[in-house]
């Protein structure tokens, strides 16, 4: 129904106004007697063999929501009734950011893409925290899984960006349950930058530094672009080894925008297109870290899963959890238990 019915009607409306539309609704229909046991129904996969102990954690499968969709942390109960195993919020900002200028998010549907270019738009991390404050602790009954993705704020020099993200770290430590730093985004001014050597070195230490003098620290990821050379993807594995973090997010959107074929004045539209188009190359990616590496620290695999069989070769080429994103906005909540069956039925 949500291929035939609901997509059609909501992509003849503006992308923006449709999400938060789409947030409303969902948030209203949970009020309703039975909605959430209903979703969890026709959803939820519960199978043993989906159970993944990752990071000192247990996911109760390994499909996840990619941070951008719930940046602000307003319906992550609601979207884990749906079936996610684990929601990851943000990008949050130490401060509120309205974002850059509207219109900022695009439908490519003739490439099943989307581009946005929407500038870490968030409330803040403060607003976020105190929506955090209704999820159970970790092993209560109803706990959903988050991982916080934090950032820093446009007007923020990237000489002093680490401030940022220790404000967001140390805000969010107590209510998240990993951590995702995220310098990959195309559409603030400058933060890809942060991917060189020493600069994301320094954040990350300074952050690992913190996490260390903790009475039980959180795991700390890197998300990172899939526009990188192999030369930078092998510094990438040297900045995790050298910084003991936890794990890689592979991979944020592209800023590429070859063999599209949607109008042209869509392609030519600045921001990170996510999407089918990015299927393999994110795929390419996790398996040269994973090569490369020799499997020493786990990837989450994200960008261009549209169907299931996108997700199980993402785990083959070396990913032990898989997020979701564009693929939700064009094949609904049907895919996420769709990609959970395969996994089970391939014995992954």
């Amino acid at each position: 129904m949500y291929k035939t019915v609901v997509r059609p009607l909501l992509f003849s409306f503006d992308p923006e106004a449709v999400h938060h539309f789409s947030f409303k609704s969902i948030k209203l229909l949970s009020k309703l007697p039975g909605f959430n046991t209903l979703s969890r129904k026709r959803y939820h996969h519960n199978h043993p063999a989906l159970q993944r102990e990752l990071f000192g954690l247990t996911f109760p499968n390994p499909v996840g929501m990619a941070a951008g969709f719930d940046k602000d942390a307003k319906a992550f109960k609601e979207f884990a009734d749906l079936g996610f195993g684990f929601i990851e919020i943000g990008t949050l900002t130490p401060k509120p950011q309205a974002g850059n200028p509207k219109q900022r998010l695009f439908r490519l549907k003739q490439d099943q893409a989307i581009v946005n270019r929407m500038g870490f738009n968030n409330g803040g991390v403060d607003e976020a925290v105190e929506r955090l404050k209704k999820n159970p602790k970790l092993g209560q009954k109803g706990h959903v899984l988050i991982g916080g993705n934090i950032g820093k704020n446009k007007v923020t020099p990237n000489d002093e960006a680490v401030n940022d993200y220790i404000i967001c770290f140390e805000k969010l430590f107590d209510h998240v349950d990993y951590f995702t730093v995220n310098v990959s985004s195309p559409n603030t001014p400058g933060l890809r930058e942060l991917q060189d050597r020493k600069p994301l070195t320094h954040i990350l230490q300074t952050l690992q530094d913190l996490n260390n003098d903790k009475p039980q620290r959180k795991p700390i990821l890197l998300k990172i672009a899939p526009d990188l050379t192999d030369d930078q993807l092998l510094d990438i594995i040297g900045i995790v080894a050298d910084t003991k973090i936890d794990g890689v997010i592979a991979t944020n959107t592209t800023i590429e925008r070859t063999n599209l074929k949607s109008e042209a004045s869509l392609q030519k539209e600045a921001g990170g297109l996510s999407g089918a188009p990015l299927t393999s190359r994110a795929t390419d990616v996790i398996a040269f870290i994973h090569d490369r590496s020799n499997g020493a620290f786990p990837i989450i695999g994200v960008g261009g899963i549209m169907t299931a069989q996108d997700a199980i070769d993402k785990l083959n080429a070396g990913a032990s959890l898989v997020q979701l994103y564009t693929g939700f906005v064009y094949e609904g909540p049907a895919l996420i238990k769709n990609i959970n069956s395969a996994i089970i039925a391939q014995g992954l």
